[in-house]
């Protein structure tokens, strides 16, 4: 029993780093630019095309490929901030909530259109590999993810934290105006806020590409699973997103382990709606200052 229950729990840990990678690029765009993207997850499946093509026209690693799909998609972030988000904001959320969602829509149709609805895999030399330890199984391409994942959200704090750009971005998610006041470029912040949160659902595509395949729907598990993490760890509080899905991939594992191959989403919910009925502020207590 005990070795169930941790082998459930490891299974959770390592899927929760991939969540927390999606979740913490929609809270930083909602913490800085006080938006939600409902495209997210569809970067990421970008992201796993990229990885995809590049695997198999010139044979790079899906880690490899992280040196490619992070900057692309920080490109795109900014491009689409500069050219698209930006004319939108404004006192009414209505006209940023359609065009995030048009711009999924948009991106989702041009998957099944340019590549089908067919499952892409790529196999590595670590794909069916393992670690073993004791009676754990530890798959080394889920750790690999889980690992690179961590080190990207922990870079992520180091520059929210330690650089006068992402202090500069906290400045502006707490008061746009004062930091304006202090001589800040909203526009450059938003910029590098949404390229950031971009580049990270491009790695958490290639990191998903050793053990799960692309398809053009791949997207909205992933979302999904964000839009949960960032309203249970406070929306705008990176670490609560963080911690948030961790748990939400331990909770999910389990529910598969124990209750049914189809409901780890429903433990999931049930865990949020638990949890925002004692603490409606979320696990942060609050949004991050």
């Amino acid at each position: 029993m005990f070795e169930t229950v941790a082998q459930a729990v490891i299974n959770g840990l390592l899927i929760g780093g991939i969540y927390a990678l999606v979740s913490i690029g929609v809270t930083l765009i909602f913490g800085v630019v006080k938006i939600v993207n409902f495209a997210q997850g569809e970067f990421v499946m970008i992201g796993m095309y990229i990885s995809f093509f590049l695997a198999h026209q010139y044979g790079i690693d899906p880690l490899l490929s992280l040196f490619v799909t992070m900057p692309v998609l920080f490109v795109a972030g900014v491009l689409i901030q500069h050219f698209l988000i930006r004319r939108v904001l404004g006192p009414n959320d209505m006209p940023q909530i359609f065009l995030t969602f048009a711009l999924s829509l948009l991106l989702l149709n041009l998957a099944l259109m340019l590549f089908t609805a067919n499952y892409r895999t790529v196999h590595t030399s670590y794909s069916d590999e393992a670690f073993h330890v004791g009676g754990l199984y530890i798959p080394e391409a889920k750790l690999i993810a889980f690992g690179v994942a961590m080190l990207l959200s922990g870079l992520l704090w180091l520059f929210l934290h330690t650089t006068d750009l992402g202090k500069a971005m906290r400045a502006a998610s707490q008061n746009r105006d004062v930091a304006m006041l202090m001589g800040i470029n909203p526009n450059r912040v938003f910029c590098v806020a949404l390229g950031i949160a971009l580049a990270l659902a491009g790695a958490a595509g290639s990191l998903l590409m050793p053990f799960y395949s692309a398809y053009p729907f791949v997207g909205q598990v992933f979302v999904l699973m964000a839009f949960v993490a960032v309203v249970l760890g406070t929306l705008g509080n990176v670490m609560g997103a963080l911690v948030a899905s961790l748990m939400m991939g331990i909770a999910e594992s389990l529910g598969i382990q124990f209750v049914g191959a189809d409901s780890g989403q429903i433990v999931v919910f049930g865990m949020l709606l638990l949890t925002l009925a004692f603490k409606p502020t979320g696990l942060g207590g609050g949004r991050a200052r």
